[in-house]
């Protein structure tokens, strides 16, 4: 019995591992039919997603290709409709309250012949600013800004119009504007980080510098910032003469080097030339050696140059202006008028060479210390010089004052948002001699509307 079992086993043990192997085939074939099955639904998976990105992108191209058309529609020039005029407007809405123990029309001591734009005491609706902006054609951008003063009235403070296409760093400017002399000079009231222009701002420029003319600057093509300018114009901005005559009446040349040092701090350094011609450029209430009561009224006629410095350097922590910074930043003018002065002219009328060479300077720090809020510090000063006086008027006109006019300001101001601020400001004034002033102003900056950005 047990050989037949032998045998048995023998014969049919190759059969049973052939069973055995075909029975692991078929597994095997199993998996793979099931591998094939998942990557199949994997496939189609993938090509679905292929097939919507295709569609997306081409979505996307059309879209493109569609905006592309609109640009090239909005670039030509737009017919001569309501529908088709759509300019950026704004207003910007100031007022002050002013606290003064001296009577703000007295100027600066050794700069009676200088501008005087003064303060305001009480309650003051300060000057309303009204801007329109717009692109005019593919070539020109035009802009306008209008003052609306207390007392009714309006001025225009700018109106001209920007080239966009001249290419290479160029860029003109034509029209009414702010000359670019300086750093403060181009920068609106509502911009500025106090209530009131630095004294030598005051004193020299009547606050800011105006112009009818033409201004062309040039970005220079460099890893540094450098812009280069020009400008020539009618003259009619203080300290010139606004007269009829053919050619220009001012210029000036400027230059400005900046770069960041990091992504904490930036830098921006300037110099400026400006010259122009006063013509019987009269000032009242002068006083003189004589004592008049009230002063008298002089006039001048000659040249005045004026050179100037200006230096700004900001800092933020990590590159976050948001949240903390600071600016510290100060200008120097030196301007030297030579010509004919005219003493009494209501009265002795006496005309004699004249020539003096005043300066002025400030410096300020203007610190963000938490988010809305700042705190700033400024101390201005000028030099009215020593005047070289003709000898028919040496026994009329002061030559030299020796005294040095100061002040010294401190503001704190709130902004809610990037359209409002509330300012409060408290300043020792000692432009005048013997004349100390406490001044205390409060001051409201609303913005309604858009506003372009502003420069560095």
């Amino acid at each position: 019995m047990f050989k037949y079992s032998a045998l048995f086993v023998a014969l049919f043990a190759p059969f049973a591992a052939h069973a055995a192997t075909d029975e692991d085939l078929r597994a095997i074939r199993a998996q793979i039919e099931q591998l094939k099955s998942n990557y199949e639904q994997r496939i189609q998976l993938l090509e679905q997603r292929l097939q919507q990105a295709e569609a997306s992108s081409k979505n996307a191209e059309s879209t493109a290709v569609q905006a592309r058309a609109e640009v090239q529609q909005a670039s030509r020039p737009a017919p001569s409709s309501e529908g088709a005029f759509n300019p950026g407007i704004s207003l910007i809405l100031g007022g002050t309250y002013g606290q003064l123990r001296q009577a703000p029309a007295i100027p600066a001591t050794g700069f009676a012949m200088s501008a005087n734009p003064g303060h305001q005491q009480g309650f003051n609706l300060g000057e309303s600013e009204l801007g329109i902006s717009a692109n005019i054609d593919p070539s020109y951008r035009g802009v306008a800004t209008m003052a609306l003063s207390p007392a009714g009235g309006v001025s225009v403070e700018n109106a001209f119009v920007q080239s966009s296409a001249l290419g290479h760093g160029l860029n003109l400017k034509f029209g009414r504007f702010f000359s670019g002399f300086g750093y403060l000079n181009e920068q609106h009231a509502h911009v500025w980080d106090f209530v009131d222009q630095p004294l030598a701002y005051a004193s020299l420029w009547n606050n800011q510098l105006g112009e009818d003319g033409v201004q062309l600057k040039w970005l220079v093509p460099t890893e540094i910032f450098i812009e280069l300018g020009g400008e020539v114009g009618r003259g009619r901005g203080f300290p010139g003469t606004d007269r009829q005559k053919n050619g220009a009446g001012s210029g000036v040349l400027f230059a400005h080097v900046g770069n960041d040092i990091g992504i904490e701090h930036s830098w921006r350094a300037g110099v400026s030339l400006h010259q122009t011609k006063r013509v019987d450029a009269v000032s009242d209430a002068v006083p003189d050696l004589l004592g008049t009561v009230g002063g008298v009224s002089n006039s001048f006629s000659g040249d005045s140059r004026t050179a100037g410095l200006d230096l700004v350097w900001k800092y933020a922590p990590n590159g976050n202006f948001t949240e903390t910074n600071f600016k510290l930043q100060g200008e120097y003018f030196r301007r030297k008028e030579s010509g004919l002065l005219t003493y009494d002219t209501a009265a002795a009328k006496v005309t004699d060479s004249y020539a003096v060479t005043q300066s002025g300077w400030y410096l300020q720090g203007i610190y963000q210390f938490m988010p809305h809020w700042r705190t700033g510090l400024r101390y201005d000063q000028l030099d009215p010089g020593s005047a070289q006086v003709g000898a028919l008027n040496a026994a009329n006109v002061i030559g030299s004052y020796g005294y040095t006019p100061s002040r010294s300001t401190l503001m704190v101001d709130y902004s809610p948002t990037e359209f409002s601020r509330l300012r409060l400001q408290v300043a020792q004034d000692k432009s005048r001699q013997s004349l100390t002033d406490n001044q205390l102003f409060l001051q409201y900056i609303m913005s309604l509307g858009a506003h372009g950005a502003h420069s560095f």
